[in-house]
């Protein structure tokens, strides 16, 4: 049978709502980790052309202040530096380790020096710059009212997140792992995950089900009568041609300035998004593009910020819709703490691509072994929303 066929079955042992990278992970992670039984991927969706993960950045980083965020990504960048060796010589994403850059005012110093200390203590080679030695290292960028800039310039950067997604999945179909191309509409529950139906009118008897749903897995978790804080937040990527940029800002970092704005190369292009203030976030949640950030609000800053993008010229841009966890921004993962076999991997705000494949070993090791055997994710649980417990991060980005 060929890939990404569906047999005709009624029954999932494990049915995984969701085809992105979470989900594609934790159908992989789930035969890895010694997973026999049935498992059935859910994706309604398959040219992926509005899905969280390939409308994503892309971008790796361990730049966080909560330990469970870095080693997270952690495991992401092992996957990527054993691609091959994983998936076959043909793997590649094109992996660009230029690493990140953000800035700080002097307000904000205090918090950069606290995650850099718990950064390198977990591994990471995160570098602080002050003063002139900021515009000796990044000459590009104009640095006043900026008091710090902390660096990671070994494993950080960014690569293709559609490449790594097909990869993955590719990988977990190939393990009798049977695509269902079908929108979920349905959940059925008594006391647990009894069943899942679909838009097509087909109904599912499941033995666990995990909520990998991106942007939808609000939706997907009031199907079984859930509240779960995760909707939509819509971005927008702009790309830009740069004349002036020089040949050291092609092959710059990705940087992130103290009033939200974010630039990094593309090619010979550069893309430009930013963080919206709460009064800013965008209510309608659709796909139109609005240029009028670009003109009224990044294109002033970034041009203060980098001299050269004073000249720039916008020659494309596509808007992304993150997988937003409105409750306290980090992903929500495991299992409900009353309903055994539903499982949470949801709500990363951002940061889906990078903790993907983390996240998809993690559920499957609680499938399979009842608990964490790689990272103690206990914290990032759903009982933390019951308690009304945020776990904020500090560099949310």
């Amino acid at each position: 049978m060929g890939l990404g066929m569906v047999r005709p079955m009624t029954h999932f042992d494990v049915a995984i709502v969701g085809g992105g990278i979470v989900g594609s992970s934790t159908a992989y992670y789930l035969r890895k980790n010694g997973f026999t039984g049935s498992i059935g991927l859910f994706e309604q969706d398959m040219s992926f052309k509005r899905a969280c993960t390939s409308l994503s950045w892309g971008g790796i980083r361990q730049q966080f202040s909560t330990p469970e965020n870095i080693r997270l990504s952690q495991f992401g960048l092992a996957l990527i530096r054993n691609l091959k060796d994983e998936f076959g010589p043909e793997a590649d994403i094109g992996f660009k380790e230029q690493g990140y850059l953000v800035l700080a005012t002097e307000g904000s110093v205090a918090v950069l020096e606290e995650n850099q200390k718990l950064q390198r203590s977990m591994g990471a080679d995160t570098e602080i710059y002050w003063g002139a030695d900021m515009a000796r290292r990044f000459p590009w960028i104009n640095f006043d009212g900026i008091a710090a800039a902390s660096f990671g310039p070994r494993n950080e950067g960014w690569f293709d997140p559609y490449s790594l997604m097909s990869i993955v999945r590719k990988a977990a179909l190939a393990r009798d792992v049977t695509l269902v191309q079908q929108a979920v509409a349905g959940i059925g529950r008594n006391g647990k995950i009894t069943s899942l139906s679909t838009a097509g009118g087909e109904t599912f008897t499941v033995g666990a089900l995990v909520n990998a749903a991106g942007a939808s897995a609000g939706a997907v978790a009031g199907f079984a009568g859930i509240e779960l804080p995760v909707s939509p937040a819509k971005r927008f990527v702009y790309v830009i041609d740069c004349p002036g940029a020089s040949e050291a800002m092609r092959k710059g970092p990705l940087t992130f300035d103290v009033t939200g704005e974010y630039f990094r190369p593309e090619g010979r292009n550069f893309i430009w998004g930013f963080t919206p203030s709460d009064d800013e976030e965008p209510k309608v949640k659709d796909w139109e593009m609005d240029e009028s950030w670009f003109e009224n609000r990044i294109w002033p800053a970034l041009a203060s910020r980098v001299p050269a993008f004073e000249a720039v010229k916008m020659i494309g841009g596509w808007i992304g819709h993150y997988d937003y966890n409105w409750f306290d921004h980090n992903g929500i993962i495991g299992r409900h703490p009353d309903i055994e076999n539903f499982y949470f991997a949801n709500g990363f705000s951002g940061h889906g691509i990078q903790q993907g494949p983390a996240t998809g070993n993690a559920i499957a090791e609680l499938i399979c072994f009842g608990g964490y055997r790689t990272i103690d994710l206990a914290r990032l649980g759903y009982e933390r929303l019951q308690r009304k417990e945020p776990l904020f991060e500090k560099n949310i980005f």
